[in-house]
Parts: C-alpha cells; structure tokens; sequence
C-alpha cells in the first residue's frame, strides 16, 4: 500500500512514520509512506497556497490549484486510482468499519487542510471521501492524517505480529474488547478471574464474549443498536440490568 499525506507542515510526521508499529511496516514493505508539502505544487511564485474567501469574511481558504495538481502528479507516480481523503470537520465520522475499508485499497492520498478550509471545487470534483475524527476542530488535519494511517496500518496483512490481534480488537468485532490480564495471578490481592487460568478454551472464549457484550453494554450501548443478538446475548443483557 501507498500512504500519500499532502500538508504544509510535513515535519510534523516524521516521529509518527518513524517509529513504532508504522516504521516497521514501512521498513518491511508493506506500506509506503510519502508526505508532500503541496507549497512545491503551487503556481504562486511566493508559494502561497490561499487566499481571500469570496464573497469576504474571516480567514483564508486553500486554493484549488495546487492541492489539483498534486494530487494529479501523487496518483501518476503510484498507477494506481487513489482514494483521495480530506479531512475536514465537515466530514464522515471516521471508525473501524472505515478503516477496514480504506486498508483494502492500494493507494490512499489524506488532504491536511487549515486556515477557513478548502476551495469548494476540491470538495466537489476530487476527492472521493470526507473524513472527521470527531466531533472538535483542530489547526490542521495533520493529526486526523495521523490516525487514519495508523489505524488503516495496523490492519493490512503481516504487520502485527499476530494478525488476530486486529481481527478481535475493540470495535471490528462491532463491541469493545473484553478484559485482559497477565501474569501474576495475584496481584496484592487483586486476582485473575478463575476462568482464565482453567485451560477451558471453550469457556475462556464464552468469558470473553461475555464481558465483551458488558462492557460495550455499560459504555456504549449504541453499537448494540441494530445488533442481532444472539438468545445467549438476550439473557446476558437481561441480567446486566439486573446486577
């Protein structure tokens, strides 16, 4: 996978890309991380890349001019139809589920915007997605960049070092992640719950499962909405209630 990230402040990734999970999966090939400073795109001999907002008011907008071409010039370098991502407060509510989508795609170029925003025109007739990561506004998409290219990351095939890992994580599964815990079993008396260490892997799974619908239940009832419930999830739910 290609991971374009086009910003006016490139420094700001390289601890992200150089580190951790990331840098390893860029150092074994299976992601390809490149940040453009979209000034080297501009027609401006000052390389300014905005301007005054029609109509006035507050703020610069971004021109459309360069955040066009290099977008166009990204997508050449890489053959491929890119997914192109801006991220704005205006945008989809980022998840999971979107995350999972975006890792099945060969190249993925993420817009980092400022200032008042984008000339409308890249909104309409380049982009294929609009992205939040909240609901809050930040200087910059650079941070939402940030986690769509650790999220969508962690998810392509051999980068973990087990790849369940991603498949059970909290929201893939559509509920949060059960409870973990290691060793000791007693610590100052705060002890593993028994099933654990029973060696009963059938019942180890239907624990986990169990305090996975808990917890999601207690913190966030609404991934339960539309959720087809299985009977033995019925019951447990009626006897949350009940505690």
């Amino acid at each position: 996978m290609r991971i374009d990230v086009l910003s006016l402040f490139p420094e700001m990734f390289s601890g992200v890309f150089g580190s951790s999970i990331l840098k390893h999966a860029s150092e074994s090939g299976h992601v390809a991380f490149h940040v453009t400073d979209f000034r080297e795109y501009t027609d401006n001999k000052h390389k300014k890349v905005d301007d005054y907002p029609y109509g006035g008011g507050a703020g610069m907008v971004l021109k459309a001019q360069p955040i066009f071409d290099a977008v166009e010039a990204l997508s050449k370098k890489s053959n491929q139809q890119p997914r192109i991502v801006m991220l704005c407060p205006q945008g989809e509510r980022y998840n999971q589920k979107k995350a999972e989508e975006f890792a099945k795609e060969k190249h993925i170029i993420l817009l980092c915007g400022h200032y008042e925003g984008y000339d409308e025109r890249v909104r309409q007739f380049l982009v294929t997605d609009e992205v939040s990561i909240g609901d809050y506004v930040l200087t910059g998409g650079e941070l939402g960049a940030m986690v769509i290219a650790d999220s969508v990351t962690r998810l392509l095939p051999g980068v973990l070092g087990n790849d369940e890992s991603a498949v059970t994580d909290s929201y893939s599964t559509g509920l949060l992640e059960h409870p973990h815990y290691t060793r000791p079993a007693d610590f100052r008396g705060m002890v593993v719950p028994d099933t654990l260490l029973s060696g009963h892997h059938a019942n180890i799974e239907e624990w986990r499962h169990f305090e996975s619908l808990k917890r999601t239940w207690e913190r966030r009832p609404d991934l339960l909405e539309g959720r087809t419930l299985t009977a033995k999830e019925k019951q447990w739910i009626e006897s949350f209630g009940k505690e």
